[in-house]
C-alpha cells in the first residue's frame, strides 16, 4: 500500500498548477458582488486559483486538477473576453445550493456563505451577469 502511494506520486497529472493570465472580468455591479463571487467561486471558476499544499499529492491532485479544469471551461470569471455560456446559471446554482459544492466547503471555509451573503451574491450575479443571460432572462 505504501509503495503504491509513493508510485502514484510519479504520475505527472495534477502536479503542474498554472494560473493562466487574466484577461477580463465582468462589469460587477458592486465590489461586494465581486468579493462574494471571489470567495465562493474563483478557486475553480477563474485564473486566480489558490493551489493548497495537498494539491500536489496524488490522488487528491488529480481530483483538484480535474475540478479546476472543468470549472474554468464551464465558466471563467477572469476570461470574460470569451463567451461565458453558463454565466446565466450562476444565480440559479447558488439559489439551488449547487454552488459552491458541498465537498469544497470543508477545506475552504471562506466559501461558506451566510444566507444574507448568498442572497447578496444572487442579486449581484443577476445584475452583473445579466447581459450574458439567455433570452429567457432578458
Amino acid at each position: 500500500m505504501l509503495l503504491a502511494a509513493i508510485l502514484i506520486q510519479l504520475i505527472p497529472y495534477g502536479h503542474t498548477h498554472t494560473n493562466p493570465p487574466q484577461t477580463k472580468e465582468p462589469a460587477w455591479n458592486s465590489p461586494q458582488t465581486r468579493e462574494l463571487i471571489r470567495r465562493a467561486c474563483f478557486d475553480c471558476h477563474s485564473n486566480e486559483t489558490a493551489w493548497p499544499w495537498y494539491s500536489n499529492v496524488a490522488p487528491v491532485s488529480w481530483l483538484l486538477q480535474r475540478d479546476v479544469n472543468g470549472g474554468r471551461s464551464h465558466l471563467n470569471f477572469t476570461g470574460w473576453d470569451r463567451p461565458q455560456q453558463h454565466a446565466k446559471d450562476v444565480a440559479e446554482q447558488v439559489k439551488e445550493g449547487g454552488m459552491p459544492p458541498w465537498f469544497y466547503l470543508p477545506m475552504h471555509p471562506a466559501a461558506r456563505l451566510t444566507e444574507a451573503e448568498k442572497q447578496a451574491l444572487i442579486d449581484g450575479a443577476e445584475k452583473s451577469l445579466g447581459p450574458q443571460a439567455g433570452p429567457e432572462k432578458r
